[in-house]
């Protein structure tokens, strides 16, 4: 069979189809919001739209702008003829926008004749054209699988290579719509699929990492930048060991190295054992879904974010903290950020501060995506300079403080910031990096501190807050006025200006000529306008 490929990129003359089209409205779902709300309850639904984009027509106007040359039959010693594509492109700039558009139009135009539900899953569970979905029971999940197809077959779509974490619900799909994976299992058993990048073991309802890294000829800034680019990590799970090889490069940027220079021999050591690590982060798996099998109905939901700064690296960590009905408490990882320091020396308490702006971006970035509008939301930091400027209203800031401080207002109150020693802060791990090796020691990071698992009660309290940084007072600055004392007179600076007495005489004589000049004038004034008043 012989398949057409339609280049979107290829140049003619200079000139592509993907630099003449427009790319159109951004109307894909949030990536980090189709993970997160995958992760929301305990069945799992994953599928996949065959062929989206060539179920889609382009109007006929268009079609002249997607017209090729094709032999008759794939006979190459025929003249080829001119055909037109008369569907959407795969690769096209274009292709994404409205293959958005015509899923979300399809929920809108069937809204009355299906459940809420199975239309709110075709607005917003959709990443292009992979559907993620988690419904709390199989009951649920099977009517909704119904639904979803019935939906978009009316439309003509097709939804296949279904996945799901109950036996169930895949027993209610036909056979040749699941997935191969689950046609064909692995030998023992298991059944590992990738879901929008991140690897997901079905059987056991974890996600984990794939880690394939190709030993290079040589070590260089081009190299490590295309290991950390393949470490795919939406969601931050492996953050604090990503920081690390994100900080090499910026040492490596600060001595001003090539991309293609060999690193040095101190260097080329630290890579090799950071690298040789690296295997070993397969060993990291998280709970799919953030709550246990056994937890009861959701009596609580709270919002954990801790914010954290070292010289080297900031970041901020987001938990999710339940309460069932009968009292039990769960901890869940949400998400993670860890972002390098700059190149130009940046204080402490600056970073920290910026530390803090990350997480109340988090915190409004997951109550848009998961829909947490009455759950309360609880900011950490072991900064006692950031509470203090978050908590001080009678002072004026400096331009780099005042604009992180605003940002802070406007996602949260003074209140919700509290206070945590720097030992038992997770953020901690993310601003000062870890090792493979002590990532797998260490669960902070994915389980959330200690206390969270215990009632408020036993929360750090807030300590005396100490004086504000200099760094964070605005300072106004002295004004002085400087006279200064001329020791020569003006004959001598004149004669110490000119080369000869001749010139200076002329100097002298100009000057005294437009000084009687403007004497006259003010005297031929003056009678002027004495005999006006007369």
């Amino acid at each position: 069979m012989k398949v057409v490929v339609f280049d979107c990129a290829t140049k003619y003359r200079d000139q592509s189809l993907n630099e003449a089209l427009l790319q159109g409205p951004n109307l894909t779902n949030s990536l980090v919001g189709v993970l997160s709300r995958f992760r929301m309850e305990r069945v799992a639904l994953v599928a996949d739209v065959e062929a989206m984009f060539h179920q889609i027509r382009v109007k006929p106007t268009d079609c002249d702008a997607l017209r090729f040359l094709w032999w008759p039959d794939g006979d190459v010693s025929k003249k080829p003829t001119a055909h037109r594509m008369l569907v959407h492109l795969f690769g096209a700039t274009s292709s994404p926008s409205c293959a958005s558009f015509c899923l979300k139009q399809a929920a809108d135009d069937l809204r009355s004749e299906f459940p809420n539900e199975v239309v709110e899953t075709v607005e917003k569970n959709f990443y292009v054209d992979d559907c993620l979905k988690s419904v709390s029971t199989e009951a649920e999940a099977v009517q909704l699988v119904k639904g979803i197809c019935a939906l978009l077959k009316k439309k003509g779509f097709r939804l296949t290579k279904w996945l799901s974490n109950s036996e169930r619900v895949l027993a209610s799909i036909d056979e040749e719509e699941r997935a191969k994976s689950v046609k064909e299992p692995d030998v023992d058993g298991s059944s590992c699929e990738r879901v929008l990048g991140v690897r997901w073991n079905v059987s056991s309802d974890e996600f984990g990492f794939n880690v394939d890294v190709k030993q290079p000829a040589a070590y260089t800034r081009r190299s490590i930048l295309s290991v950390v680019s393949s470490l795919y990590d939406p969601l931050g799970f492996a953050a604090p060991v990503v920081v690390v090889a994100k900080t090499m490069q910026r040492d490596l940027c600060r001595k001003q190295l090539g991309w293609d220079d060999v690193l040095s021999d101190e260097d080329s050591e630290s890579w090799a054992k950071w690298l040789q690590q690296l295997p070993r982060l397969g060993d990291v798996v998280l709970s799919r879904c953030v709550k246990p099998h056994d937890f009861g109905k959701v009596r609580k939901t709270e919002l954990h974010h801790f914010a954290d700064a070292s010289s080297t690296a900031y970041g901020a960590v987001t938990y999710l903290r339940l309460v069932d009905e009968r009292g039990r408490i769960h901890c869940s990882f949400v998400i993670g950020k860890a972002r390098v320091a700059p190149l130009k020396t940046c204080s402490i308490p600056r970073l920290e501060l910026t530390a803090a702006v990350v997480a109340a971006k988090l915190d409004r970035l997951v109550r848009k995506e998961l829909q947490l509008e009455e759950c309360q939301s609880v900011f950490w930091t072991d900064s006692t300079a950031v509470l203090q400027s978050i908590r001080n209203c009678n002072k004026r800031f400096p331009v780099f403080v005042a604009n992180r401080l605003a940002k802070i207002e406007d996602v949260s109150r003074p209140s919700q910031w509290r206070h945590v020693s720097t030992k038992v802060n997770p953020a901690d791990e993310t601003s000062r990096g870890l090792s493979v090796n002590k990532f797998l020691r260490s669960s902070r990071w994915l389980t959330g501190p200690q206390f969270l698992w215990e009632q408020e009660d036993t929360w750090p309290s807030c300590p005396d807050l100490s004086l504000l940084p200099i760094e964070f007072l605005l300072v106004k600055k002295e004004t002085r006025t400087v006279c200064l004392v001329a020791s020569e007179s003006a004959t001598d600076r004149l004669i110490a200006r000119y080369s000869s007495l001749k010139s200076a005489e002329k100097l002298v004589a100009q000057i005294q000529v437009d000084v009687d000049v403007k004497e006259v004038s003010c005297q031929v004034s003056s009678t002027y306008w004495a005999a006006d008043r007369c």
